[in-house]
Parts: C-alpha cells; structure tokens; sequence
C-alpha cells in the first residue's frame, strides 16, 4: 500500500489506516481476542500500518489488545491512542488535566507493550484545561521520548490553532465521509494552512455508506448506534436515497459502495488519511483494495453531483454527545 504523510509533521503512514474501537467497543459484540489478533496482523500483511485505538475504547481492553496483535511488528506500525475521559469512560464527562494526561500516557505504554506513543490524541476538548495546558504536557512528553506526535480529535478552529502554537499539532481526526461534510467549511483549510494532516473516522457512515444498513436492520442493545439520530428507522430509510445513487456510480465502476466512498476521502487532499475500522477480514480486504482506486475529475464531479441532490438527514450525535463535540 502507498503511504502518505501527515501533514508536515514528517509522520509517514499507509494510506488506509484500521480503525480499532470495534474489535472492544461500541458496535454490540465484539470478536474473541484470537479473531481480533488474526484481523489486525492480517492488516499488517495487506500493508496497512496505522493503528488507531484509545484509551476509552474498553476502558483501556482495546489498547491491551493491540500489544499483544502487534507486539512482534512493533517496530513496523505506527500507534496512535487518545486521553481526554474521565477515568477513561465518555459517560462520565472530560478530563485533560496534565496529571492525568500523564497517567494515560504511561498506563497505555504499559497497554500497547511499547516505550513509546507514535500519535497522542487528546480525545476532547475539555473546556476546563486551558489547551495551552494539554499541548505542554504533551509537549513534556515528547521532550522524554514517551510520545512522538501530538494530535487533536474533534476540535474546532481556534482551538487547534491555539495548541499548535505550543506543540505542534500532526493530526486532527475528526468525522468525515460523503455523509458527513462539515469539515470542509473551515476545518480542512486550517489544516492545510498549518500543516496538519487529517484522520477522517467514520469514513464509511459507521457502516450505512457500504450498503448493508436498511430500515429493517436490527443493531444490539450495546450497539451505539442505535443512540444516533440519524440511524433512527424512519431517518435510515430517507438516507437510503444517497445510498442508492451511490452503489450505482459504483456499479458502473465496478468497485463497491465502500470502495468508492474511500476512493473520495482519499482524492480530496494528499495529506488524508480515512481509518476505516471492520470486524471482518473480508471488509478488511475490501477497503485495503480500495487504496488502489483512483478516481477520475469526472467520477468526483458525478459523486459531487449525487450527493448534492440528496443531503444527509438527521443529526449524527444525540444532544450530550454532541456538548462534546467543538466547533
């Protein structure tokens, strides 16, 4: 797999990463840990060499997870994990103070079996700590060689400048697929200026771009999806239309529905790069391939077209949720 640079931050990376929330967290069931280990050295051996994973996801089951599968590789992957919950649960609000920045950080060391944190995240702004505050203790951190890059998820504008001012920020990662397009109002173009390469999750709508998420779809009880507006029934069926315009540009080129949604993200800037997370090694074979994907002017002209006649509907987080979320 080609690899692409985040930002200017010197960070190479394959051009696809692995999502990982889902091999612990989030989605209902999640595999055995011999299923999990086989999918993410199974990424490994289709090139894939960016491993997202965070403190939260568990709390801290995901991490542990991903050093015993890449242990044996360490040497060949790059790492990002993310603080910024209290006592690493969501439900229970934010939390970015520099001492418990620090205790993350070497707690999650001991997770990943590593000495050293290729990406830290601050998972969410927390408007309690000045970010002048988070990106020095980072800062610290990576003035001990515990951490090499500092990165951001889910914030805003100013935010991002401003910690960037104080150690500078590699990655942003924050939703964004054909269904979800508002980091392209300023986002995107801050990013660009700074130097700041983008980590898209979601890149598939949490699975409703591939296809194989109708109206009549059943999630589990612990599936989170199930708390998102925009997967009510009634919204699922309305944004169904997008789907289907897309699965037929698809058709006529022969790739899948995901393919082609990964395609997009990854034609939209150089310095992009989309962590698609599966629980499949067929899904998984099915995003690596689309690496391979290049899409024409007029192909993106088309999507641009299609999607334009059909906009998402509903929001994409319940209302405590979204508090969460800057911007």
């Amino acid at each position: 797999m080609n690899t692409r640079q985040l930002g200017r931050s010197g960070l190479q990376v394959s051009a696809l990463g692995l999502g990982c929330m889902g091999l612990s967290f989030a989605y209902g069931t999640a595999p055995d840990t011999t299923a999990s280990v086989r999918l993410l050295r199974a990424a490994v051996e289709r090139g894939v060499n960016f491993f997202d994973t965070a403190e939260a996801y568990g709390p801290g089951l995901n991490e542990t997870l991903l050093g015993e599968a890449l242990a044996p590789v360490r040497d060949q992957v790059v790492i990002a994990t993310k603080f910024g919950f209290r006592d690493g649960v969501p439900a229970n609000g934010l939390d970015s103070r520099p001492e418990r920045i620090r205790q993350v950080t070497e707690e999650a060391l001991k997770r990943l079996r590593t000495d050293r944190i290729d990406l830290l995240y601050q998972h969410r702004v927390d408007p309690q700590v000045p970010i002048e505050n988070v990106a020095g203790t980072v800062k610290e951190l990576i003035r001990e060689g515990k951490v090499l890059h500092f990165g951001m998820s889910e914030a805003g504008v100013q935010s991002i400048r401003r910690a960037h001012a104080v150690q500078p920020v590699a990655a942003l990662q924050s939703e964004y697929s054909l269904w979800w397009r508002e980091p392209e109002q300023e986002i995107l173009p801050v990013l660009e200026e700074l130097g700041i390469g983008f980590v898209p999750f979601s890149p598939l709508g949490r699975g409703f771009l591939t296809g194989a998420i109708d109206a009549q779809t059943s999630f589990e009880p612990g599936d989170f999806r199930n708390t998102l507006p925009r997967f009510s029934a009634e919204l699922r069926q309305a944004n169904l239309a997008l789907v289907d315009v897309l699965a037929g540009i698809a058709g006529r080129k022969q790739v899948t529905p995901a393919q082609l949604a990964l395609a997009w993200l990854l034609a939209q800037k150089p310095w992009i790069v989309p962590i698609p997370g599966t629980t499949k090694l067929h899904r998984l074979d099915e995003n690596v391939a689309a690496a391979a994907l290049e899409l024409s002017a007029q192909d993106l002209q088309e999507i641009e077209a299609a999607v334009a006649g059909t906009p998402a509907q509903g929001a994409r987080y319940a209302p405590a949720v979204q508090a969460m979320v800057q911007r």
